[in-house]
C-alpha cells in the first residue's frame, strides 16, 4: 500500500509546485500516470521512493512513513522494497551490463550478493532478450537495449513495488508489448504494485487504474 496525503512539493528556485490532497496505490494493482510534461509525474515517483521529500504532507509505504526516514534509511528501504526504472536509465558506463544489473547488491550490504544471483540475472535478461549483452558496456547498446537493462535491474531484487518512468519509451512495438506483459505478469505473480508514468495511451487498457496529472494539476 502506497499513500500520499496533503502533499506540497517544490524545487528550489523554480515556479513548479505539486499539490496532492490524497493519492493511494494498492498491492496487486497496476496504475498508469499520464499527463503533459512538466506536471509532476516523475516527481511523484521520486516522492514515493523517498528520493525527494515533500515540504509538507506524508508519504507512507507499507506502513512506513518515508518522509520521516533519514537519507540512509530511505536508501535502504528503496533498495529492499522498490524497483525503479529511471527514464534516463542510470547505467554506469564503466560497468558491463551484468555489473550494472547487480549494482543494487553492490551498494548496500542489506542485499546479499550470492553466487546463484547471476543465474537469476540470466533468467530475467533472457525474458528481456538481452542475455547475449551481459558482457557489453552500456555505450555499445542501443537505447532500447539500455532500457531493458534498466528494467532487468529493477526486477532483480524481487521488489514489492515497481516505479517505472516511461518504461517503453525507447522500444519498438514488439518489445513494448513484451515488456508490459513481463511487468504485468510480475505484478500478478508477486501481488506487487506497479506505478508507471507513460505517454503511450495505447498501453492504458492493460492497467487497472489511470491517474491523469492534468486533472490533478488543474484542481491543485
Amino acid at each position: 500500500m502506497i499513500s500520499l496525503s496533503n502533499i506540497s512539493f517544490h524545487y528550489p528556485q523554480s515556479n513548479f509546485r505539486l499539490q496532492l490532497d490524497e493519492l493511494s496505490f494498492h498491492s496487486g494493482t497496476k496504475t498508469a500516470v499520464v499527463g503533459p510534461s512538466g506536471f509532476g509525474k516523475t516527481t511523484l515517483l521520486h516522492l514515493i521512493s523517498g528520493i525527494y521529500i515533500p515540504q509538507n504532507g506524508e508519504v507512507e509505504v507499507h506502513g512506513k512513513k518515508v518522509h520521516l526516514m533519514s537519507d540512509a534509511e530511505r536508501r535502504t528501504f528503496r533498495l529492499t522494497n522498490m524497483g525503479f526504472v529511471f527514464q534516463d536509465f542510470k547505467l554506469l558506463e564503466y560497468l558491463n551490463v551484468m555489473d550494472n544489473i547487480l549494482l543494487p547488491y553492490r551498494i548496500n550490504k542489506v542485499l546479499k550478493l550470492e553466487k546463484a544471483l547471476k543465474n537469476h540475472v540470466f533468467e530475467i535478461a533472457s525474458m528481456l532478450s538481452i542475455e547475449d549483452k551481459l558482457a557489453r558496456n552500456p555505450g555499445n547498446l542501443s537505447q532500447g537495449e539500455r532500457q531493458r537493462v534498466a528494467i532487468c535491474r529493477a526486477l532483480l531484487t524481487n521488489p514489492s513495488i515497481i516505479l517505472a518512468d516511461e518504461p517503453t519509451g525507447n522500444l519498438d512495438p514488439e518489445n513494448k508489448q513484451n515488456i508490459m506483459r513481463i511487468l504485468f505478469d510480475y505484478v500478478s505473480k508477486k501481488d506487487a504494485t506497479l506505478v508507471a508514468v507513460t505517454h503511450d495511451h495505447e498501453l492504458l487498457d492493460g492497467f487497472d487504474h489511470v491517474v491523469d496529472f492534468k486533472e490533478i494539476y488543474t484542481s491543485a
